[in-house]
């Protein structure tokens, strides 16, 4: 299983980006889908989630401006970055955990996609 990552790049404080992952190799609907971050120094966090039935759930750090979604005809997940803030500067990183029953918990990441927001 392997997962694509890309959509990274430099943006303006205020600015948007949408980031995208692409499984390949599986069935992407048994998948969870997550959204990392991690700051340079720092402790990789949890930014976004979505069931494999399609259920976001959001820290209170990005609530309103970040919005997780998925496409399962495309095998895609994406993360649609708002109002962007110096803050919001990192690596981030998608992340699919498997739901079915015989590979539950099995756990993927991708390759991580630099976001830089300048002030």
């Amino acid at each position: 299983v392997q997962l694509q990552a890309s959509g990274g790049g430099l943006v303006q404080a205020g600015g948007s980006l949408r980031l995208s992952c692409t499984v390949i190799g599986s069935i992407f609907t048994i998948y969870d889908m997550a959204w990392y971050q991690q700051a340079p120094g720092k402790q990789r966090e949890l930014v976004a989630t979505i069931t494999h039935d399609s259920t976001p759930k959001y820290p209170n750090s990005v609530w309103g401006r970040f919005t997780i979604s998925r496409d399962n005809a495309k095998n895609t997940v994406y993360l649609q970055m708002d109002s962007l803030k110096p803050e919001d500067t990192a690596t981030y990183y998608c992340n699919a955990v498997s739901r079915q029953y015989k590979t539950w918990g099995d756990n993927y990441w991708g390759q991580g996609t630099l976001v830089t927001v300048s002030s």
